[in-house]
């Protein structure tokens, strides 16, 4: 279905106000300038026991203009969509990067970036959420969470929805004029289960990940998520969680589910490869990068399997845009090819900085109050294009693991050492699953973990998954991004069990 972007954004005085932004820093002898006109919507609701708890509905819009001039960055934001606010913001933008220009020792340059007229691109869905009455979502969280509290070994439910709707306007002195709409919506459940004799509890929550899609994804209309089936399965899963043995600690061969490995992406792959922490530019949150820029072309990241790369256009992607916030066309890239580092996720100046080439796309902010940084892109493990199935993976392995669901993890601040847990773990044995598994977490460092991936699935096996809620920068920003994989076989990985760990 081909969307537009809303009429009550386009009617906004857009153009109007560009003119006056960009006129105004052009006058003022700025090299660069960008202005940004952002609306976000967001709604988050949240039952517990089929009870609403929670209803938050909000709405961020707003202005900001940044410019480049004497090479020094300049940056104001205001709410006030007039042009004589965005000509004084442009003002000030200039005025703050003329006091900034005798503070810095370095000097910036963007990479170069063709312009691309005016242009407009809306992510896939179909049905808007917020077009959905909210006693419609409410109900349909109530009705799936009474489904799950039918089942004597379920004690509490928990659900939520979370959707948000970004709408931008960007316009630049070079002359790209961008028009973009944003919809994506995360449903969640958590089935608790408590032992009455001893008060000991666990949970287990489904796996269906976030997405760049609309309230099709929730009512199953797309034919994407089979929600009643998974939600039929969790009081089976929890009641033999609860009863399952505690792992014994050791070395196991490990079949990831991609509903798990995502997130070790996530932490291992996609931040280490953010450009600005290889070079130490955001150090102050969660850290700086142990991949470094004088390893690129060598740094020996995984096995020869291991096939990863940046993604801003796979379709329903979190991270997919058509234009990133400095007019870079969303494009794909390499990151790790046959085992080997061989690119980073980029913005303009820190591409034009290491003599990369053109920007892949990764600039972001999350609110018109913020300045765009270098986000993260869609990364994604690639499958094998002759990748067996799960079953075939799990058939290869005489004694191990299969973890299924992410859950709590642990990850140091070079993005090296790192621990991660699941929502289930199999025993395997014999090529075949043996029961649940509890107390199980993997550790290991990022290249030891996945110089051991001895085995890719399929494209059969490919998931694309994700989350909403990745921090970043100081003001801290928040973004959404998803991350594909098929299952993996990873060997001899290093099992802890938590329950010992924790000294209980």
């Amino acid at each position: 279905m081909s969307r537009q972007v809303d009429d009550s954004f386009t009617a906004l005085p857009l153009r109007p106000l560009a003119d006056a932004a960009l006129q105004q820093a052009r006058d003022l002898g700025a090299e660069h300038a960008d202005l940004r006109i952002e609306r976000v919507r967001s709604q988050y609701l949240r039952l517990r026991d089929g009870r609403l708890e929670t209803a938050h509905d909000g709405e961020d819009t707003g202005f900001a203009v940044r410019v480049v001039h004497d090479g020094s960055w300049g940056f104001a934001a205001a709410v006030e969509l007039t042009p004589e606010a965005v000509a004084k913001a442009a003002q000030t933008a200039v005025e703050l990067a003329r006091i900034s220009a005798g503070l810095s020792s370095e000097r910036v340059e963007l990479a170069d970036e063709p312009a691309y007229g005016d242009v407009h691109w809306v992510s896939a869905y179909d049905v808007d959420p917020f077009d959905v009455a909210d006693h419609e979502k409410i109900g349909w969280l109530a009705e799936h969470s009474a489904g799950l509290l039918a089942h004597d070994g379920v004690a509490h439910v928990d659900a939520s929805l979370f959707a948000v709707k970004e709408q931008k306007f960007y316009a630049d002195l070079a002359g790209t004029v961008s028009t973009q709409q944003r919809v994506r919506i995360g449903p969640e459940f958590t089935a608790t289960a408590i032992e009455k004799e001893t008060g000991r509890f666990d949970t287990m929550r489904t796996n269906s990940p976030p997405v760049g899609r609309g309230w099709e994804y929730a009512t199953g209309a797309d034919g994407v998520w089979d929600w009643d089936d998974e939600l039929a399965q969790i009081p089976v899963w929890l009641a033999e969680k609860m009863t399952a043995p505690s792992v014994s600690p050791g070395r196991y061969d490990l079949v990831i589910d991609p509903t798990n490995l995502w997130l070790t992406i996530h932490e291992s792959i996609g931040h280490a490869t953010e450009l600005d922490r290889a070079l130490g530019y955001e150090a102050a949150y969660a850290g700086t990068s142990f991949a470094k820029f004088d390893q690129l072309g060598s740094l020996r990241y995984g096995s020869d399997l291991m096939h990863v790369t940046g993604d801003r256009t796979v379709e329903h992607g979190l991270a997919t845009i058509g234009y990133d916030d400095e007019g870079v066309a969303g494009q794909s890239w390499d990151l790790v090819r046959d085992g080997t580092l061989v690119g980073y996720q980029l913005d303009r100046r820190m591409a034009r900085m290491k003599g990369l080439g053109r920007s892949n796309g990764c600039a972001f902010a999350d609110s018109p109050g913020h300045v765009p940084i270098q986000r993260m892109a869609n990364v994604s493990l690639q499958p094998r294009p002759d990748g067996g199935s799960t079953e075939d993976l799990i058939g290869g392995v005489d004694n191990g693991i299969y973890v299924v669901g992410d859950k709590s993890w642990s990850i140091d601040m070079q993005r090296y050492n790192f621990q991660f847990t699941g929502q289930r773990f199999y025993a395997i044995r014999n090529g075949r699953l043996a029961g649940q598994l509890r107390d199980v977490a993997y550790q290991a460092t990022t290249t030891d973990f996945w110089g051991s991936m001895a085995a890719v699935g399929g494209p059969r096996t490919y998931l694309l998954h994700g989350a909403f809620n990745c921090g970043k920068g100081q003001p801290g920003q928040v973004a959404a991004v998803s991350h594909g994989c098929p299952s993996a076989l990873f060997t001899s990985v290093n099992i802890l069990n938590t329950l010992q760990e924790a000294g209980r």
